[in-house]
């Protein structure tokens, strides 16, 4: 579930739909194969389709995925007079709501979502240039229905009876930008939006992307107490980017398959409070105090690294995409009744003294079922020392949060 992912659906006698990626140890790889010698005139639009093949070795087509999609293209019985519908009703059907669907992480994340046999409708809003994007991600041929808002106006509307929330909506700092201009701006955002949220959709899940994510999480928890619906269980901060960056650079170091790696990340998401816990990495892999160096340094600056490779033309937003993609369908298979999901995310947690914290966490229908402790026995020197090293400026950046959104008044 951390290396590239890709997904074909080809219309004519073969379509063939098939996921390779790396993947947390405990969602299983699964490969699953079906023949239908049927019509499959309900399948988006396939319908000169006789054959479906299903290969799937992660997190975007996992186990429930698969089984999603293979109820999905079982034909229906109907009437000769009925006449084909685009729209199929998988296994299981999802309402994901993506909030800034026309940013530069909100477009791509918008085609992976749509891509999910699990999401039965897609509601992309923003301020602006939403319909656009709407309207070419509806051309694709797979089950979601996609529908446009716009505006402070079309939000609510865009939130009603939605299953997953994603935000990835606010601005990339910019030449000039302090961090502090940078904040503001975003924590006025994520505020604006969680309170639609709260109105609107208060039993989803809400995935926060916009940075600074160890502040704005805690905002969004406080904006949800205001509102008197907060579920710490169903807010999560998307560090599945650190997850996804650490396992495709041990991988590439260690010379390892990228599918079987697994490395937890913890702390938070941003310079030295993000911390890879490579003695942890499974398959178990030896690393010199140099490798450890050289490789955590890499995962906290990976984000440079893709800023000074674009030579300021933008930021991470398509690797981020992927990682916020993965973390939705992990959310929808939970949902599904997969017993067997795992993430890292940063969540409200008991783990350590501070009030929240990215870990591994174990997902349910209900949230977040339980977070894994026993990443956090016997860490090595360096890494307990890591972690202590990163607590205050989490803690910092935690109570910038809180304080910002307690004295913003939360609207009616």
């Amino acid at each position: 579930m951390a290396a590239t992912s890709a997904a074909t659906f080809s219309a004519g006698s073969t379509v063939a739909c098939g996921t390779k990626a790396s993947q947390l140890p405990q969602s299983k790889p699964s490969a699953v194969r079906f023949k239908s010698q049927k019509s499959l005139a309900t399948f988006s639009g396939l319908k000169a389709a006789t054959f479906v093949k299903c290969e799937s070795e992660s997190h975007f087509l996992g186990k429930e995925s698969s089984a999603a999609l293979r109820g999905s293209v079982v034909p229906k019985a109907k009437n000769s007079s009925q006449k084909s519908q685009y729209h199929l009703n998988p296994q299981a059907s999802y309402k994901v709501a993506i909030l800034g669907a026309a940013g530069g992480i909100g477009q791509p994340l918008a085609l992976l979502v749509k891509m999910s046999p699990l999401v039965s409708a897609l509601h992309l809003y923003d301020i602006a240039n939403v319909k656009g994007v709407a309207a070419d991600i509806s051309h694709c041929n797979t089950p979601a229905q996609v529908l446009d808002f716009t505006g402070a106006s079309e939000l609510p509307n865009s939130l009603k009876g939605v299953d997953v929330v994603v935000i990835p909506a606010g601005v990339p700092r910019k030449p000039g930008m302090t961090r502090d201009d940078l904040f503001n701006i975003n924590a006025s955002i994520v505020k604006n939006l969680v309170e639609a949220v709260a109105d609107n959709c208060p039993d989803a899940f809400i995935h926060i992307i916009s940075n600074p994510v160890n502040s704005t999480v805690p905002i969004a928890a406080e904006v949800l107490k205001k509102k008197g619906v907060y579920n710490p269980k169903k807010l999560f901060g998307v560090t599945t980017l650190d997850v996804v960056r650490a396992n495709t650079f041990v991988a590439q170091k260690k010379d390892l398959k990228l599918i079987d790696v697994d490395v937890p990340v913890v702390g938070g998401h941003a310079g030295i409070t993000i911390l890879p816990l490579l003695s942890k990495t499974k398959p178990s892999v030896s690393f010199t105090d140099e490798e450890v160096q050289e490789l955590t340094v890499r995962i906290q600056n990976a984000g440079t690294e893709v800023v000074e490779a674009k030579a300021g033309a933008g930021s991470a937003t398509l690797s981020m995409a992927y990682a916020a993609a993965r973390f939705v369908e992990s959310s929808l298979r939970a949902l599904d009744g997969d017993a067997d999901v795992y993430e890292c995310s940063f969540v409200q947690s008991d783990l350590t003294e501070l009030p929240f914290f990215a870990s591994r966490v174990k997902l349910g229908r209900k949230g977040v079922e339980a977070l894994i402790s026993s990443d956090l026995q016997g860490l090595t020197t360096y890494e307990q020392e890591a972690l202590e090293a990163l607590k205050p400026e989490l803690k910092a950046s935690i109570e910038k949060g809180i304080a910002s959104a307690q004295k913003q008044p939360v609207g009616a």
